[in-house]
C-alpha cells in the first residue's frame, strides 16, 4: 500500500481546506499500523483514498500493486467504516454469505464467523445484536472476500471495555495470519498495544512515524515518579530538566527533558523512594507532536 504525494482538498474556490497535504506512506504486507490524529487531521480522508472512495488531486495511491478500486473488486481489501446501519431481518450467516458471493476467491463463510468471533450468534438476526455484536459482525463482512489488507476506521468506538478486547483478540488472529491491518482510533493504547508502527497526522500532514517507543521518545520527555512520603512538593519545578510536575496522593511525576539531570538531584536530595523513570506516554507524545505550535512535519525514525 502506497501514497506517494497525495493530496484531496474539498470546498470552493477560495474557501478550500486541503484535507490531504501531500502524504507520503507505504505499508508493507503483513503490518499492523495505527493512524492517530485529532478530529479533523485527515485520517478518515486518507483511508477514503486508499478504498477509491475519492481520488486524490495530485499524487498516486496503489493498494497492492493496483489501483484502490481494483483491489477492491478483487477481494485483497476489506473496510470496517464508521458509517453503516444493520441490515434488517436478515441472519449473520445469511449477511456474510451473501458478501462472500461477490468476490472472485471468498473466505469460506464459516471461517470469517469463527475469525471474527460470531459463530455462536450466526443464526440470529443483526437487528436483534447488540452494538458489540453487531461491530464484529461488520467484522466477519470485512473478511468475506477473504481480504489481504484490512483498513479499520475507528472500529472500536462506542465499544465498551469487554467488547473492545474481545474486538482485538479476533484482529490479531486475523494479523496472526500474515494479513496486513490499517486501523484510526481515538483510544492511544489500542495504538501502543496492538500496533508494530504508528503514523501521526496533522493538518493533512504525518508528523511522526515508527513505532509507538520511537514516538514516545521523539516527544523528547521522560517521566520520573517516586513516592514523596509525606515531604512538601515545593520546588520541583526548579529541578534540573523538569517541564512540569503532577501530583497523586503522595506520589510525584516529573515530566523532564534530562531524566538522568533530574535523577542525580532528587537522589542528592533523598527523594528516591519508589523511584520509576520511563519514556513519556502515547498519549503525551501525541499531544506534543500535534500541538498547535507544531507546524514541521517529524518523523519518529529519524529521531531513534
Amino acid at each position: 500500500m502506497v501514497l506517494t504525494g497525495a493530496v484531496k482538498t474539498f470546498g470552493r474556490a477560495g474557501q478550500q481546506v486541503r484535507a490531504v497535504d501531500g502524504i507520503g506512506l507505504t505499508v508493507g504486507r503483513g503490518e499492523t499500523v495505527a493512524l492517530l490524529g485529532r478530529n479533523g487531521a485527515g485520517k478518515s480522508t486518507a483511508i477514503s483514498l486508499l478504498l477509491g472512495l475519492n481520488e486524490p488531486d495530485a499524487g498516486t495511491v496503489q493498494v497492492l500493486g493496483r489501483a484502490p478500486e481494483q483491489a477492491v473488486r478483487a477481494g485483497l481489501v476489506g473496510a470496517m467504516l464508521q458509517d453503516g446501519r444493520p441490515i434488517q431481518r436478515v441472519t449473520v450467516r445469511e449477511l456474510v454469505t451473501f458478501v462472500a458471493a461477490i468476490y472472485p476467491k471468498p473466505l469460506p463463510v464459516a471461517e470469517a464467523l469463527a475469525l471474527a468471533g460470531v459463530a455462536e450468534y450466526a443464526n440470529r438476526r443483526i437487528d436483534k445484536l447488540s452494538g458489540g455484536q453487531i461491530q464484529r459482525v461488520r467484522f466477519a463482512v470485512a473478511l468475506a472476500g477473504n481480504p489481504e489488507l484490512i483498513v479499520l476506521d475507528e472500529p472500536t468506538a462506542a465499544l465498551d471495555v469487554e467488547g473492545r478486547h474481545a474486538f482485538w483478540e479476533s484482529m490479531r488472529a486475523y494479523a496472526g495470519r500474515g494479513n496486513t491491518v490499517l486501523f484510526s482510533t481515538h483510544y492511544l493504547e489500542e495504538a501502543d498495544e496492538n500496533a508494530d508502527r504508528i503514523v501521526v497526522v496533522d493538518r493533512g500532514r504525518i508528523v511522526a512515524d515508527g513505532s509507538g517507543e520511537a514516538i514516545k521518545a521523539a516527544a523528547g520527555h521522560s517521566q520520573v515518579s517516586f513516592d514523596l512520603a509525606g515531604r512538601s512538593t515545593e520546588g520541583l519545578e526548579l529541578l534540573p530538566g523538569v517541564v512540569t510536575v503532577e501530583v497523586t496522593g503522595d506520589r510525584a511525576v516529573l515530566h523532564t527533558d534530562d531524566s538522568d539531570a533530574t535523577v542525580v538531584e532528587l537522589a542528592r536530595l533523598g527523594l528516591v523512594r519508589g523511584l520509576q523513570v520511563s519514556l513519556a506516554t502515547l498519549e503525551a507524545a501525541f499531544l506534543s507532536l500535534t500541538a498547535p505550535a507544531a507546524d514541521a512535519p517529524r518523523s519518529a525514525k529519524e529521531t531513534v
